[in-house]
């Protein structure tokens, strides 16, 4: 029970901290890569190092008949997700930008109702519109908002191929299990960004060496570490306890923006940040509450 709760502990912690860290050092890695290839760059060592895994264990290869849709799954949830992160981030903070990415459950809603013919209650439109309007302070607290409201627009572009991945992987996701099915992704949105191969060769060159191990770093550490510990969650204790620990990602990204980065955080963003995630308490406290309910009475 003890090794348990430390095991549980551990992966926590790791999906707070390296997705938290993400951020800034995306950030980082754009002083010497061009966003295209720090994408396919962090997701060839992602890719890479998942064979390594997949062989030792003994993930099995999919379905010949469903390999174009998990393409265009991968192609959606981290082709497009990094690129149009990686844009964003060139002109908006790593802290300010992990919120932004925070909004992905509002598109997945919006997706869920239009194409799923899921119902959204009062406060799930309530909570999508107050989290979108602290996206808007998030572009005033810039000095230059035309460069602010650019980034913007891309990270939200990232939030939505992404949400786009979420709502539709369900079918295979139950088919394969989730560490496989995130491999097999991760693979086919590395195939999707082999176009910049050969730009990537000639970044590689001239970069310094500490962009280089900034990207070998999201390669493995923010790309692979924890989805395996996301799955362990999963497991153990089930997918909303899970997920639960997302909302702590931000809070370190912007913390760590700050120390390595030395992003200044203004009083409007705060603001912008508070608003945001009241939104999406909304969305989710009350299913989560009703979920944590029914498991007391279990």
């Amino acid at each position: 029970m003890r090794n348990r709760i430390v095991f549980l502990l551990v992966s926590y912690v790791s999906i707070i901290f390296f997705w938290g860290s993400s951020f800034p050092a995306i950030r980082f890695a754009l002083h010497s890569y061009t966003p295209e290839s720090l994408a396919l760059f962090r997701l060839l060592i992602a890719s890479s190092f998942l064979v390594i895994i997949a062989i030792v264990l003994r993930i099995g290869l999919p379905n010949m008949r469903d390999v174009p849709m998990l393409v265009l799954l991968g192609c959606l949830g981290f082709s497009a997700y990094h690129l149009f992160l990686n844009k964003g981030e060139t002109t908006v903070g790593g802290g300010i930008a992990s919120l932004l990415v925070s909004t992905t459950p509002i598109f997945s809603l919006v997706l869920e109702r239009l194409y799923l013919k899921r119902k959204m209650g009062v406060s799930k439109w309530l909570g999508s519109f107050i989290s979108f309007l602290g996206i808007a302070f998030f572009s005033l607290s810039y000095h230059s908002q035309s460069y602010s409201i650019n980034g913007t627009v891309f990270i939200l572009l990232a939030s939505f191929s992404e949400s786009l991945y979420f709502v539709f992987q369900t079918r295979y996701l139950k088919q394969y299990g989730m560490f496989a099915f995130i491999t097999y992704t991760i693979w086919g949105g590395t195939i999707g960004m082999l176009w910049f191969f050969p730009r990537l060769l000639t970044e590689i060159e001239v970069a310094s060496f500490s962009s280089t191990l900034a990207v070998m770093y999201l390669g493995v550490f923010s790309s692979v570490l924890p989805y395996l510990a996301l799955a362990y969650i999963n497991l153990k204790v089930g997918a909303s306890e899970a997920t639960t620990s997302l909302y702590l990602i931000p809070i370190v990204a912007v913390i760590l923006s700050g120390i390595w980065l030395d992003e200044k955080i203004t009083l409007l963003s705060v603001g912008g940040g508070i608003i945001t995630f009241l939104g999406l308490f909304l969305i989710h406290g009350k299913q989560q509450m009703s979920r944590a309910k029914d498991n007391i009475n279990f």
